[in-house]
């Protein structure tokens, strides 16, 4: 462990009810039972992190506070009998930069419930590039893809430029699924088609379909990031015996359809919680990442920042202005 009394974090501090953040120097703590001290190599950007950031109490309620739901490192102390000194660890979601001290931070304490041991053939770089949006992909392609198969027909996915969407698009194209792509951007449909998207579908026209309790079913199976109408319309266009896996609610978390699809075509709807997923189904899914499911080019639209620029990207987040994954190199 390092001999220094403090290590850096980004903080985000509130005053009066208004919030700023500032790099500062935290003091250690020494680890409990059950914990874990890692120096974080990576953290990565997401949407809660910049939530967090501006203080947001649906996903932070105590400030002063360390955002960074991901973080990948070192182990420097343990009090958990299944980790060692120098074991590299992923940890991600759980309670990670919402109310604990997250990942935007040089050293990072946790329960060591919530870490997974590094696989071999994945870096710490890779580890964080694919981050919680890689991981919540990696579980609904592994649901979906224990009930439907490459030959069963096309994979709908929405949200489809975003970091769940692109990745499983990603995914399910090394496994020879065919996709069909949902966005809102015109301008993205080059990216998408470059992805490796078979067909594109714009949001509003999507939207629009027809309101029949069932729609003409066109897809062996889905992956749904938004919620709302789109997974309405995605439940109702799915072959029976088809599978829909759900894991956002940013268009609405409200669904207002019949149970038509369940009843007469069988449709299975399965809900991926990222946050709280089995610890068995975590490794497995990481296993593959790193094998299997690897993607030869996730280093493309990457960039990588120090703490220091944090605040500049949340601000490019929050305005709509990111593409692709930033990762912080600590």
């Amino acid at each position: 462990m390092s001999t220094q009394s403090t290590y850096k974090a980004f903080r985000v501090e509130e005053n009066e009810g208004e919030f700023s953040t500032a790099i500062k120097d935290i003091p250690f703590l020494n680890c409990s039972k059950g914990e874990l001290l890692i120096k974080v190599s990576y953290s990565s950007l997401n949407y809660k992190d910049a939530l967090s950031a501006t203080g947001n109490k649906g996903v932070t309620r105590n400030f002063p506070h360390t955002p960074g739901i991901d973080a990948v490192g070192e182990v420097v102390s343990s009090e958990s009998p299944n980790f060692n000194i120098a074991d590299k660890v992923i940890v991600t979601s759980y309670d990670l930069g919402m109310n604990t001290d997250g990942g935007f931070a040089e050293y990072v304490k946790v329960p060591a419930d919530w870490a997974v041991k590094l696989p071999t053939g994945l870096s710490v770089r890779e580890a964080m590039i694919i981050g919680t949006a890689g991981l919540t992909a990696g579980m609904s392609v592994l649901r979906l893809s224990e009930n439907v198969k490459p030959e069963n027909g096309p994979i709908i996915v929405s949200g489809a430029t975003g970091g769940v969407g692109s990745m499983s698009i990603r995914i399910l194209k090394k496994l020879g699924y065919k996709i069909v792509a949902i966005t809102g951007k015109k301008s993205e449909i080059d990216f998408l088609k470059n992805l490796g998207t078979d067909e594109v579908i714009l949001r509003e026209d999507f939207e629009n379909l027809d309101k029949k309790p069932l729609l003409k079913p066109l897809y062996a199976g889905a992956i749904d990031t938004v919620g709302g109408v789109i997974l309405e319309n995605m439940i109702k266009s799915v072959h029976p015996m088809g599978t829909v896996t759900c894991c956002g609610n940013v268009a609405s978390p409200k669904l207002d359809l019949t149970v038509f699809p369940f009843i007469l075509r069988g449709v299975s709807l399965i809900g991926i919680d990222s946050q709280n997923y089995p610890m068995t189904f975590r490794e497995k899914v990481w296993n593959k990442l790193a094998n299997e499911w690897k993607i030869d080019s996730l280093n493309e639209a990457t960039t990588e920042i120090t703490l220091e620029e944090v605040q500049s990207r949340i601000d490019l987040m929050l305005r709509g202005e990111l593409k692709g994954r930033t990762i912080i190199r600590l």
